[in-house]
């Protein structure tokens, strides 16, 4: 496969600094390394830079860092799409604001190439709010409802030329939703599977079933895993910890259902803040699951002396 690394080191629409570090933690991590010793082409895009400013006035001032968000909504939204054109572009984050702009540029890349688009959203939150429903004000929990075309966003975020379908969308390891994003998930039939649905009935069967509807309408795949997916103890180094989170096993084994069914087309890694990982270790975690999507199998050998199984 060929991939292309981008660099999105946007931080604006986070509560906190340090995101913006996060592509350069990656890097140090290995994860280009990680990525073509698989055997992978890999081309190194380098960093994205915002849009000029433009003046914007909102009613909810809860708001934060609107104009900046628009702007770098409108580089990574062209950057998505000339990049996914013949490559798997994988951006590294950031902020989770920055999916605002690689999906709305990988929406325009499936109408262009007459494909549907599904979204696999790896997230301890929906990020389902609107300009108008978020009370935190901070926008990187706006950009799922941005994408999926939801009411408010018109002369604020740049138009989309193309949406995704909010039915053609799979929230995985939910655990922290605001009532408005609630109602707006309902109405929108977003298909949502919660931490503890997973804990109750397992990863395989609905991360399954998602993947074989992918297969039989020949979508493309984006995946967007944010830190926070994971339990806080195993990954520390996010600003919006939310304890219950996916663990190493859980997340391994979605990574390699993924691998398996081949059917991933682009990637965001976001929410990593190296501020609150002192030794890296979350890096070298999410680097590893990166390199168990992409094709990496992992052996685990049992207390028992029953054969070697491996994904």
């Amino acid at each position: 496969m060929h991939c292309t690394i981008i660099d999105a080191p946007v931080r604006d629409g986070a509560g906190r600094a340090g995101c913006d570090m996060g592509p350069g933690a990656l890097r140090a991590a290995g994860l280009i390394d990680a990525i073509s010793g698989l055997g992978h082409r890999v081309a190194d895009a380098g960093r994205i830079e915002r849009r000029p400013l433009r003046a914007i006035s909102h009613g909810n001032t809860a708001l934060k860092a609107l104009p900046e968000i628009a702007a770098w909504t409108e580089a990574l939204s062209e950057a998505a799409y000339a990049a996914s054109d013949g490559a798997m572009p994988i951006f590294l984050g950031g902020d989770h604001s920055i999916s605002a702009g690689t999906l709305a540029g990988l929406a325009r890349r499936a109408q262009t190439a007459g494909r549907p688009l599904f979204v696999l959203w790896l997230d301890a939150h929906p990020d389902f709010h609107t300009l108008e429903t978020t009370t935190s004000g901070n926008l990187h929990g706006i950009p799922l409802a941005y994408a999926a075309g939801r009411p408010g966003f018109a002369g604020y975020l740049p138009d989309l030329p193309a949406t995704v379908d909010p039915e053609r969308i799979c929230l995985f390891g939910i655990r922290s939703v605001d009532p408005a994003e609630r109602d707006a998930l309902n109405a929108a039939r977003v298909t949502v599977h919660d931490m503890r649905a997973i804990r109750r009935h397992g990863a395989a069967t609905p991360i399954g079933d998602f993947l074989a509807r992918i297969a039989r309408e020949d979508g493309l795949l984006h995946v967007s895993l944010d830190v926070d997916f994971l339990d806080p103890g195993i990954a520390p180094a996010v600003g919006t910890a939310v304890p219950g989170g996916a663990t190493l096993d859980e997340a391994r084994l979605v990574m390699a259902l993924l691998s398996q069914a081949g059917l991933v087309t682009s990637l965001d890694l976001v929410e990593l803040n190296p501020v609150l990982d002192g030794d890296g270790r979350t890096a070298r975690l999410i680097v590893d699951l990166v390199a168990d999507l992409m094709g990496r199998r992992i052996e685990r050998r049992p207390a028992t002396a029953r054969p070697t199984r491996s994904f």
